[in-house]
């Protein structure tokens, strides 16, 4: 058998993957998880044929951590089944990070917060037994006898043999693979599995919930586990602390505590307010966007929140998007007065772009013109569903920072080129430097227009995204259904991926709607659109910088720059004197009179993560000083209120 080195390994017949890890040396053999034979992973109690080409996947291989995982998702089921006799289980698949496993519990039974605790400790019971994966087969008949007090895995069967997906479940060949673990513990799985449990320590239960059975509503509502996993206990560690400070910048928690933005119930699920705080930090995000924007020749627009069915239909976002979208609104208006119509459809927008190629229809437009980059915060609406909104980064109404670039062929080289500068230059103004580049190709079904046009769509944005010198990744099959994308994927503070700015080559509205240009020739031609969103959505990108800086923004951001607390009521006069000067230089202060004792009031500040906390007293009352007090910062006496305003104009400034 051959090796991914080159080299040629000669064994036994019937020799495993382990006999062949054992035959290189005592340190694979001990780390050795699965092999992968012709690309393909087996168990290493499988038994290899001449001529295989093996790879060996090592606890250090980044493949491995999915085979780990799933192995002790089955070891949860075990726990579970133990612990709670009459539950039955489904699928158990492993995921980012980690897995879960959904149970049905007798007599509808479900999990406490307590009952992970016993969970955990039962699965490292199983874990310290060392007990041993094997796989066995049976002919579909008799594995369905052998499952038959569990229904879930029987709908698995099921599915496979009617050649449907099983969820990884089962294949289709009419055959059904198992894994025990003892006499009394059996669970039906494709695998590959580890050798035994003794290795699967490096985990964590973290939460439990419903989850219907594959996710359809139709089904019965199933009871789901949670848990993380990670090869060694290093990187377990790190992900747990990591999770810990994502905890603590979580903007739905922080949007409470700094009083930014709320979600009341009576408005409705995924459909936010601002407070007067979070106003003034989205309308500094917003203006600042809107100088960049005109200082880049894009010209504003703006749209209605509603719109007839026409407009969708030639779109084509009823075909491909209904899903995404609120239901219609008819209206019938009242007999004798002017209106569309009895039955005339309405939607609430969930696309500005169609808004744009009216305006840019609404009169005959010349080579000259071109590039026309229009630009809107416009409002549109969709409906997710309730289970994916989640604060501000997944909503039901957003605003989008949407522009759409009319161009030629011969421009749009150049035109991705500069829209991706902008971009990744405005992010970095808002904190966000560090980035890589995903490109989305057309999708495998829901997808309209020529080959030809994709290519040509899909290398002009390759050549923009090469040319930035950043990590460029591959999302196959993930674009719009009218064209392919690049999204800006950012990291924040503590390394955490976001979705960022997105840009797509359309050829395909241009058509639907008819848009045209006369070219130098005096013949009319087809323009290509640029759709892109820098924010992508305001309230998305507003809860990521959150996240970003932990509440605490930079001082051109910051709601409030500076509070001024005197130190006794002798100073009070001085502390409204120093305000006035600030504000009049354009700064955002307050005072705190010396209501109670000064600690507390510097507390209270630092708990507002102000960018700075001026605290007067009788020397700088005196000498026109303030004691200057930085968020993360030495405390500094006697600092001229002059340096300091010119030191926070700086800080506004250089937006640091």
């Amino acid at each position: 058998m051959s090796l991914p080195d080159g080299s040629e390994r000669v064994l036994p017949e019937g020799s495993t993957g382990a006999d062949l890890a054992a035959s290189i040396g005592k340190r694979l053999a001990r780390d050795a998880v699965v092999v992968e034979v012709a690309g393909e992973p087996r168990d290493l109690a499988a038994p290899l044929a001449d001529g295989d080409s093996v790879r060996i996947v090592t606890v250090q291989d980044p493949a491995a951590a999915e085979h780990l995982r799933h192995s002790t998702a089955h070891v949860l089921a075990q726990a579970v089944l133990e612990l709670w006799p009459g539950a039955t289980f489904a699928g158990g698949p492993p995921i980012e990070h980690g897995f879960y496993y959904d149970f049905e519990l007798p007599d509808g039974g479900t999990f406490t917060d307590e009952d992970l605790e016993r969970i955990d400790a039962k699965m490292r019971e199983i874990i310290a037994a060392d007990q041993p994966f094997e796989r066995f087969e049976l002919p579909l008949e008799e594995a369905r006898e052998l499952m038959a007090d569990h229904p879930y895995k029987r709908a698995f069967m099921d599915l496979a043999a009617n050649g449907e997906d099983a969820d990884g479940e089962v294949s289709g060949d009419g055959v059904i693979s198992f894994y025990r673990n003892t006499p009394e513990f059996v669970d039906m799985c494709l695998g590959p599995h580890v050798r035994s449990t003794g290795g699967l320590s490096n985990f964590r239960l973290t939460r439990h919930g419903g989850a219907y059975f594959r996710g359809s509503e139709r089904n019965p509502m199933l009871q789901r586990i949670y848990a993380v996993s990670f090869p060694t206990a290093a990187e377990l560690e790190e992900h747990l602390r990591v999770q810990a400070e994502a905890a603590e910048r979580d903007h739905r928690k922080l949007g409470v505590e700094l009083d930014l933005f709320s979600f009341p119930e009576e408005i409705g699920s995924g459909l936010a307010v601002f407070h007067p705080k979070g106003g003034i930090v989205r309308r500094l995000m917003e203006d600042y966007s809107r100088r960049r924007h005109e200082e880049a020749g894009y010209e504003f627009v703006y749209s209605p929140h509603i719109t007839k069915a026409d407009l969708f239909e030639t779109s084509g976002h009823l075909q491909w998007f209904a899903d995404g979208m609120f239901p219609p609104m008819h209206l019938d208006p009242p007999e004798g007065a002017e209106g569309d119509g009895a039955g005339t459809s309405y939607y609430l927008k969930p696309m500005n772009c169609p808004f744009h190629i009216l305006i840019y229809r609404s009169r005959m437009r010349s080579y000259r013109d071109l590039p026309l980059r229009l630009f809107e915060f416009g409002t549109v609406y969709r409906y997710e569903k309730s289970g994916v909104v989640h604060g501000l980064t997944r909503v039901r109404g957003m605003t989008q920072d949407d522009a759409h670039i009319f161009t030629t062929a011969e421009a749009l080289p150049d035109e991705l080129a500069s829209t991706l500068t902008f971009v990744l230059d405005l992010l970095r103004d808002y904190g966000l430097d560090d980035f890589y580049l995903e490109l989305s190709t057309r999708p495998p079904e829901k997808a309209v227009g020529s080959d030809a046009e994709w290519e040509l769509a899909t290398g002009a944005l390759r050549g923009a995204a090469e040319a930035m010198g950043l990590d460029l990744v591959l999302d196959e099959g993930g674009g719009a259904f009218y064209g392919p994308k690049i999204s800006v994927q950012a990291r924040d503070a503590i390394g955490r991926t976001w979705q960022m700015s997105t840009i797509q080559v359309d050829f395909q509205l241009p058509q639907r709607f008819d848009l045209n240009y006369v070219g130098p020739d005096g013949e009319r031609h087809r323009p290509i659109m640029i759709h892109r969103a820098l924010f992508g959505s305001v309230e998305r990108f507003f809860g990521v910088l959150v996240e970003h800086y932990a509440g605490a923004f930079p001082a051109w951001l910051a709601p409030e720059q500076v509070r001024i607390l005197p130190v006794a009521d002798a100073h009070l006069d001085y502390a409204l004197e120093v305000a006035a000067e600030l504000r009049g230089r354009g700064f955002r202060t307050d005072v705190v009179p010396a209501d109670e004792t000064l600690g507390n009031r510097i507390r209270r500040a630092k708990g507002d993560k102000l960018p700075y906390v001026l605290v007067v007293g009788d020397d700088d009352v005196a000498h026109r000083t303030v004691g200057v007090n930085p968020r993360g910062g030495e405390v500094e006496r006697n600092v001229p209120l002059a340096s300091f305003a010119e030191r926070l104009h700086g800080d506004v400034e250089s937006r640091r």
